[in-house]
C-alpha cells in the first residue's frame, strides 16, 4: 500500500509539473528589426525581442541581435552576426531562480524571388551557441531554415507567412518548428508594422504566441556624395 501511495503521489506531482510549462497560456513577442544601409554593398542588422509566457507578463526571454550584411545583389544577402540572449526557462517564478545567458554567433544566407504577386524568401542560418546556466555551461550548434511568403493586398496592407524548422547538430535532431501568419501595414517606405500569430512546436511542448513587430530600414548613406 505504501508503494501504491508513493506511485500515485509521483504521478500526481509529475502531472502538475507538466501543466506548468505555460502551454495553456497565450504568450506574446514584441519585436524590432532593422536593416541599416551604410554603403552599396553593406548594411547593419539590428534586432531586439522581448518574449513573455503571458500577455506582457511573466518574462520568458530577451534577445538582442546584430550583424553585418553583404548585399551580393538585390536578391541575395550574406550575414555574419552575434546575439545575446537572457532566458527564464520556467513558466513559474521560483525564489532565487536564475536566468540562463547565451552568447551566439551566426552565419546566414538569404535568397529572394517572386512568383506573380508572391514574394518568397529563403533564409539559411547556422548558429554556434555558448550557454551559461549558472552552475554549468554548454556549447551547442544548430541549423535553421525559414521559408517566408509575402503577398501585397494594397500599396499599404500585406500578408506575411513563414515556416521555420530548427535542427540540432548534436543529440536529438529536431529542435523546434515555428509557423507564423500576420497582417502587415506599410507606414512609410522604410517603416512597417506586423501583427500576427505564431505556433511554436517543441518536441515536448506547443506554444501559442501573439506577435507585434516593427520593421525600420533607414538608408544611412550620405546623399549627394
Amino acid at each position: 500500500m505504501k508503494k501504491v501511495v508513493l506511485l500515485i503521489a509521483f504521478i500526481f506531482s509529475f502531472s502538475l509539473l507538466a501543466q506548468e510549462t505555460g502551454e495553456d497560456n497565450w504568450g506574446s513577442w514584441h519585436m524590432y528589426f532593422g536593416t541599416n544601409r551604410i554603403s552599396e554593398k553593406l548594411s547593419i542588422h539590428s534586432e531586439a525581442q522581448a518574449r513573455y509566457y503571458e500577455q506582457l507578463s511573466n518574462f520568458n526571454q530577451l534577445l538582442l541581435r546584430t550583424g553585418l550584411n553583404y548585399h551580393i545583389n538585390p536578391n541575395a544577402i550574406a550575414t555574419f552576426g552575434y546575439a545575446y540572449i537572457i532566458t527564464d526557462g520556467t513558466f513559474d517564478e521560483f525564489p532565487g531562480d536564475r536566468d540562463s545567458k547565451e552568447h551566439r554567433i551566426f552565419q546566414q544566407f538569404i535568397l529572394k524571388n517572386k512568383v506573380g504577386k508572391f514574394g518568397f524568401e529563403h533564409r539559411y542560418r547556422l548558429e554556434q551557441r555558448f550557454l551559461d546556466f549558472g552552475e554549468q555551461t554548454d556549447t551547442q550548434h544548430r541549423a535553421r531554415y525559414r521559408l517566408q511568403v509575402t503577398l501585397p493586398l494594397t500599396k499599404i496592407f500585406f500578408l506575411n507567412f513563414y515556416d521555420e524548422v530548427f535542427l540540432n547538430l548534436q543529440n536529438e535532431i529536431f529542435g523546434q518548428n515555428r509557423l507564423y501568419g500576420a497582417l502587415g501595414f506599410n507606414v512609410t517606405k522604410n517603416l512597417s508594422v506586423q501583427a500576427g500569430y505564431l505556433k511554436n512546436h517543441f518536441p515536448s511542448a506547443h506554444f501559442d504566441r501573439l506577435q507585434i513587430a516593427l520593421f525600420y530600414n533607414p538608408d544611412l548613406r550620405k546623399k549627394g556624395d
